[in-house]
């Protein structure tokens, strides 16, 4: 495994601060520099270095992120479905039922505990470090990052005061140009009743009325919330809609959907259970696309729908 992140200082630099080289021309996090620097990670020319040195064109930056990490996360053997695994950031297809990361209400068999036992099996020196979540029962995509460095160049792409579906600034660590780059998080759902239009945006914005509450509302002062959706197929009683989000508020698709009339099928907090339907919420976080952090390679991963929302659409089929 690669630990070393290695940049060519380019042309028109002179006598600029390693710090400030890494965070305004990199586009580094500030706490990674410092973390790095503490450290004694990061060296120039084969040299290591303090943060205050003066770099110039040419010079060859290298920080080594090899690191002894400690979690508190008990490992523990789960069958993960691996869409995608390198040095950097591997992305699990995840099931419904499954809580992402260990609270006091549920220490054990989370998602978290199974990515830990599958690092270690592999001898991979990794915390989970989680870049997405996602709800108990809605299954799909999540991201993990496998360093300190891709955690903070996958967060920091995918966050965006007011939008989620961003364009990616700067260069990778590679220094590859990634301005045309997008990080873009899109779900299927299925909805009660069939949308007035086939494609559409739900601009409402989203928060809570009641801070003890665990439901969100559409509400005057919430949060900006947008999301894009398509109209896949139509049945008597419902509709397949795929929903690219532009914000992630919590629950922002369940939130927007059940407040324009149109619930998701077996939503129990935003609508109704629906066990002869479906046992949980009908939604999957099916793709993801998004700049790799070291290369700059854009990423276009997807899974297909799990066999309950199958399941339902065949149902809803059957009664049209």
């Amino acid at each position: 495994m690669d630990n070393k992140l290695t940049y060519v200082v380019g042309e028109n630099i002179k006598d600029t601060k390693l710090r400030d080289y890494l965070k305004y021309t990199e586009n580094l996090s500030s706490r990674f520099i410092k973390s790095s620097g503490t450290s004694g990670k990061i060296s120039v020319n084969g040299k290591v270095v303090k943060l205050n040195h003066r770099i110039n064109s040419v010079d060859k930056i290298e920080i080594d992120m090899k690191k002894d990490e400690h979690q508190n996360i008990e490992p523990e053997k789960m069958d993960l479905d691996v869409v995608y695994d390198d040095m950097d950031l591997i992305v699990i297809n995840k099931s419904s039922g499954i809580v992402v990361h260990p609270t006091r209400g549920v220490p054990f068999g989370t998602l978290a505990n199974g990515v830990s036992y599958y690092f270690k099996e592999r001898n991979e020196n990794c915390i989970v470090r989680l870049v997405s979540r996602l709800d108990r029962d809605t299954t799909g995509l999540i991201i993990i990052a496998k360093n300190q460095f891709a955690h903070m160049a996958l967060a920091r792409d995918m966050q965006s005061s007011d939008a989620g579906v961003i364009a990616i600034q700067g260069k990778s660590a590679q220094g590859i140009d990634m301005q045309d780059k997008t990080f873009e998080k899109s779900y299927m759902a299925v909805v009660h009743g069939n949308m007035e239009n086939k494609s559409g945006t739900i601009d409402l914005p989203i928060g809570k009325l009641d801070e003890d509450s665990i439901k969100n509302e559409v509400f005057e002062n919430g949060q900006r919330s947008i999301s894009h959706y398509e109209v896949i197929d139509s049945f008597k009683n419902g509709d397949l809609v795929r929903i690219t989000l532009e914000t992630g508020r919590t629950h922002q698709i369940r939130v927007h959907f059940s407040h324009i009339g149109h619930p998701l099928y077996g939503d129990s907090l935003y609508g109704t259970s629906e066990s002869q339907y479906i046992d949980r919420q009908a939604l999957h976080a099916y793709k993801l696309v998004f700049p790799h952090p070291r290369t700059g390679e854009q990423l276009i991963l997807q899974s297909k729908l799990p066999e309950d929302i199958e399941s339902l659409i065949s149902k809803l089929k059957a009664e049209s």
